[in-house]
């Protein structure tokens, strides 16, 4: 059994201490001197080049590659589906103590270089240093929650004793799985998909989003050094219609775990459904997807500042690029006149740059396509009647950056 200390959330960075703010400063000169690498597809241990690449882009200087990645086709997700199903022949078989093991260790090495990871996402999609540091430290409670779990769900389990029989609950793995994280929250999301599955003795095919790659690719990288075996997890770069499609509707897959939008997320479902030639099982599917959020802010709610840093902060963190992002706020008449302008003027206070400034709280949008979509609804609400009160411009010159915007009834 395990022997672990109880769980505890992993701190946050507090960056106005001068020797953090400086250990970060090092991580960041260290991840950009080693941007534009070229970087394989891994198949059961086997590195694999020479196909045509596709680049991710740092958003906040669309002119900086920050990685190139080989475009994988349907050929290498049977190679991975060969792959991972032999290794989990002797995965599946592994002590709970490995399992859980190679997640411990990969929390500390990651614990270890947490700005390294974070300084990874502020150049890949933007995100400022405090999000970043939010999205390391819950990968590495991942991490570290899934370990305990893997001890939880390998010990005795609670079962109804029946006198004239002798019963025992066991949980046991499923197979291979398909991982298709979001690019919002890179690091933790697809960390966490990929080692909940890897405690419990599945093996997995990971398709990481073609806005994040680098990110997934250090994570694989850590696993490695962990010492995951080899095809354990395999790092399939690529394109949906390519890898992610062949992937889901693919006989041997016994699970996928899906987060993104609504439109392929449900797309993926309807394709699991669908039985295959060859298909033995019904296939698992976890599917998150994004919604509209909402802050309700009531006559009776005493401190208003408050509400209004809580809209703020919730409205433009990430630039409001994750499902938790308050797009709308419903303002009770009574206090609507005096609550709105503050919200304009905490908005208009952003500073809105280059997110691996500690100084900036907002950064670009993740690409040009999410650019154009965000516009196109600031111009929409405009048009059907709403007010433009902050914000609502675009800096697209060599860059994806959306001021905070907000439109009022």
């Amino acid at each position: 059994m395990s022997t672990l200390p109880e769980f505890r959330n992993e701190p946050l960075t507090d960056f106005t201490k001068p020797e953090e703010a400086a250990a970060a400063s090092r991580a960041l000169a260290k991840i950009s001197a080693e941007v534009g690498g070229e970087h394989p597809i891994v198949i059961g241990g086997q590195r694999i080049t020479g196909l045509q690449t596709f680049d991710s882009l740092n958003p906040a200087r669309k002119d900086q590659v920050v990685g190139r990645f080989q475009e994988g086709a349907k050929e290498h997700v049977e190679q991975a589906m060969d792959a991972a199903w032999t290794a989990f022949e002797s995965w599946k078989r592994q002590p709970v103590e490995t399992r859980a093991g190679l997640l411990l260790k990969t929390a500390d090495l990651l614990r270890q270089r947490k700005h390294e990871f974070s300084a990874v996402m502020i150049l890949e999609v933007g995100k400022t240093w405090p999000e970043a540091d939010a999205d390391t430290a819950e990968a590495i409670d991942f991490l570290e929650f899934y370990a305990r779990e893997a001890f939880r769900y390998a010990g005795k389990q609670p079962i109804t004793n029946i006198e004239s029989e002798q019963n025992d609950l066991v949980y046991i793995p499923l197979g291979v799985g398909a991982v298709i994280p979001p690019w919002n929250f890179p690091l933790a999301i697809m960390a966490g998909m990929t080692t909940a599955a890897v405690a419990t003795g599945n093996t997995v095919v990971l398709k990481p989003s073609s806005d994040s790659p680098w990110i997934a690719w250090r994570f694989f990288e850590l696993l490695e050094e962990a010492g995951m075996p080899p095809g354990v997890v395999n790092f399939v770069s690529g394109g949906g219609m390519e890898v992610g499609e062949p992937l889901v509707q693919h006989p041997r897959i016994r699970f996928i775990s899906f987060t993104g939008s609504k439109g392929v997320g449900l797309h993926i479902v309807e394709e699991a459904a669908k039985h295959r030639e060859g298909q033995l099982w019904i296939k698992r599917v976890v599917a998150e997807m994004g919604g509209k959020d909402a802050i309700i802010v009531d006559r009776d709610y005493a401190n208003l500042e408050d509400a209004a840093n809580g809209v703020v902060a919730s409205a433009f963190g990430f630039q409001g690029q994750k499902c938790s992002a308050c797009s709308r706020a419903i303002i009770d008449e009574a206090i609507y006149d005096k609550i709105v302008p503050m919200i304009v003027e905490k908005t208009k206070k952003l500073s809105m740059g280059d997110p691996s400034k500690l100084e900036n709280a907002v950064g670009p949008v993740v690409n040009a396509k999410a650019m154009k979509n965000i516009k196109g609804f600031i111009d929409k609400g405009t048009s059907e009647g709403g007010k433009l009160v902050a914000g609502g411009n675009t800096q697209p010159e060599n860059r994806f950056f959306v001021e905070p915007t907000v439109i009022a009834d």
